[in-house]
């Protein structure tokens, strides 16, 4: 079993997410299979989703080589080791802001010896096949990413010590909550936000983590963080292609017609 967000990062290509926020069904995850997606980045955090439709989503996911990822309240969030056995590949930790915070969020997404996740029977990654426990365990720890997010100035000046906690595989900069902790709230493209991407990118790379950014939709950011050594990043959430594609439209259909 292979997670395709970690081959794609560790082949040094960059992995592209889709924020889910809007859909409540697995079709979005063919769409973004479809758009070219390795990963939905299903948001806990900030929509309303039952656990059982993000069960449906994980498993077609699977099903489709992409990988499905959650993002939880919190590392306190006692959901998380049930969304893994329900399929889900990988955790996003929000405000992630010390060693101490990430040592938790991994501690329940992986299994003894790395963390403290329980042990069930028939997880839907292999099919619900039986395997030996001690084959499937040390499976599950490899294809399950922990992610963590760095969003205030707290948790950038603890960076280090964050990618140093073992279990950690991506430090993903938050740029949103981030301006907002630094008094410069929508400031994308800020000297100042640029050079703390930068520095989580470097810290990441140096400690043989990935950095992952995320927030700043500008392209051009995008491309140069990418090249900078980023390899986790998500595009755009559902509902802001949405909206753009039918503004598009509405708009070029408009201005036809105004046109005569």
């Amino acid at each position: 079993m292979v997670n395709p967000v970690k081959a794609r990062m560790r082949a040094g290509e960059a992995a592209l997410g889709m924020n889910i926020r809007l859909a409540r069904s697995a079709d979005i995850v063919r769409v973004a299979k479809t758009t070219g997606h390795d990963f939905v980045f299903i948001d806990l955090q900030h929509s309303l989703f039952s656990l059982e439709t993000v069960g449906h989503m994980a498993q077609a996911a699977l099903a489709l080589g992409v990988a499905p990822l959650a993002r939880v309240r919190s590392v306190n969030d006692p959901d998380t080791a049930l969304l893994l056995d329900a399929g889900v590949t990988g955790i996003v930790f929000p405000d992630v802001n010390t060693a101490e915070d990430a040592k938790r969020g991994v501690a329940a997404a992986k299994f003894p010896p790395i963390g403290r996740r329980s042990v069930a029977g028939g997880y839907p990654h292999f099919d619900y096949r039986p395997l030996p426990v001690a084959e499937m365990v040390p499976a599950l720890n490899e294809v399950t990413l922990v992610v963590c997010m760095i969003e205030t100035r707290q948790g950038l000046a603890n960076a280090e010590a964050i990618a140093a906690v073992e279990g950690v595989d991506v430090l993903h900069v938050g740029a949103n909550d981030l301006l907002v902790d630094m008094g410069k709230p929508g400031q994308f493209g800020e000297p100042e936000i640029v050079a703390a991407i930068e520095r989580v990118i470097d810290v990441a790379n140096a400690h043989g983590k990935f950095a992952g950014i995320g927030g700043d939709r500008n392209l051009e950011r995008q491309v140069a963080f990418i090249r900078r050594g980023a390899r986790f990043v998500t595009t755009q959430t559902d509902m802001g292609f949405i909206l753009a594609e039918a503004g598009r439209v509405t708009s070029a259909l408009r201005s036809a017609l105004a046109k005569g």
